[in-house]
């Protein structure tokens, strides 16, 4: 059997565009299995599909028997929800972080460059808030 990037476009399963010098499929139809005729389109040849049934409705016949909390447990552990989460919580996190970075550069300390914990970023942001509350009533 010749390579299939070789085979004219009517071949099942070959998505080569055609060219010019692209050779049109003899008409015995020798790439084809046994007993299959081509089915012409429009554009050429049109390679004919099973009929699938639709993943969607069979979740829902799946999940039509199961209580709404089990349901949101089944759809929360499948990959896709998974990935999507961990996603939306990345940016989450890296949001906080970019907060915490700009609370920590206006806050004073000795030295200018300490690293701080969270917590500690956040009681020092107390006390100087309280310091410039207590500088403004003075």
């Amino acid at each position: 059997m010749k390579d299939p990037m070789e085979l004219s476009s009517c071949a099942v399963g070959v998505r080569k565009p055609r060219t010019k010098s692209a050779q049109l499929c003899t008409p015995s139809h020798d790439h084809l299995p046994a007993g299959q005729l081509p089915v012409y389109g429009s554009a050429g040849p049109v390679r004919q599909r099973k009929q699938q049934q639709d993943p969607s409705s069979i979740q829902t016949t799946e999940f039509s028997n199961l209580t709404r909390e089990e349901r949101r447990r089944r759809r929360r552990a499948t990959l896709k929800y998974r990935t999507a989460h961990a996603t939306r919580e990345r940016i989450r996190v890296e949001a906080f972080n970019v907060a915490f970075s700009e609370l920590r550069k206006l806050l004073p300390t000795l030295p200018p460059d300490k690293k701080l914990s969270k917590i500690e970023i956040l009681k020092l942001a107390i006390c100087y808030i309280s310091y410039l509350n207590h500088v403004l009533d003075a």
